[in-house]
């Protein structure tokens, strides 16, 4: 199946061109003979190691920025600016589709001081509730790759298009949900403890695992394409972005079935 990714589209292009120039005359041949006998160094293809060792710097950059929020106590003075930070260059990576390790991990700083914010004010509520949603989180990300690597479920465009389509109205409810918090106590209900509200956070769990099988289709559809090396970010970065979706998702479906006396 052809991928639809520009980054493969436009390396097929170029990797399979035909020689159609002209016959080159004697001084062509005489400049090439003349020519260095080496070429120039090319970026080596992506490995899926690559990917492992740029998603373990991503991730721990994250739960180290994560552990520091944590035991400083950050406020949400600091934990909001980081997270806006964050978003903003989630979305620049995103749209760009940047391979600057820079943006990427810049990211995970910013929003694992978030993370390390919203973890601190759920475990002061719910004793023990961090810990259940990090195994949770485990538990999803193990069973979505064993799906993917047994076979069992692989995106197709169709399902493809289905999930974006999915994360973007699930973002629009959300954002929806929280300009009528304003006027409404508890919105639309999408973010209660009340059966609408445990449904909305199932099926976002549920998108965040379809988001990983995305992501590890388009790891295993980039190392046989060939891209280059520094595409390994840009992977990590999808990684991570879909481990944090989870792993809030799961932290607040689990506040809602726990007890905090």
């Amino acid at each position: 199946m052809e991928s639809r990714n520009p980054i493969f589209s436009r390396r097929g292009s170029t990797g399979q061109q035909q020689w159609t120039s002209a016959t080159p005359s004697v001084q062509q041949l005489d400049a090439m003979y003349g020519a260095p006998s080496y070429a120039p160094p090319t970026s080596r293809p992506m490995t899926i190691d690559d990917v492992v060792v740029r998603g373990f710097m991503t991730l721990g950059a994250l739960v180290v920025a994560a552990a520091v929020s944590w035991y400083m106590d950050f406020g949400a003075g600091i934990a909001i600016p980081a997270m806006l930070v964050g978003l903003v260059l989630g979305l620049i990576v995103s749209f760009k589709q940047s391979t600057n390790p820079a943006l990427i991990l810049g990211y995970a700083l910013c929003y694992g001081i978030a993370i390390g914010y919203i973890s601190h004010a759920y475990e002061s509520r719910f004793n023990g509730i961090v810990l259940q949603a990090v195994l949770g989180t485990m538990v999803a990300f193990g069973g979505t790759l064993a799906v993917y690597a047994l076979k069992i479920f692989r995106p197709t465009p169709k399902v493809t298009k289905f999930v974006i389509a999915a994360g973007f109205a699930f973002v629009g409810l959300a954002l929806l949900n929280l300009v009528a918090g304003f006027f409404v106590d508890g919105g639309l209900g999408l973010r209660t403890d009340s059966p609408i509200g445990w449904l909305f956070s199932v099926v976002a769990i549920l998108l965040g695992c379809f988001f990983l099988l995305l992501d590890f289709d388009q790891i295993e559809s980039g190392v046989r394409a060939g891209v280059p090396e520094r595409y390994s970010w840009l992977m990590a970065f999808g990684l991570t972005l879909s481990l944090v979706w989870l792993y809030l998702e799961i932290l607040r479906f689990i506040s809602y079935f726990t007890s905090n006396d």
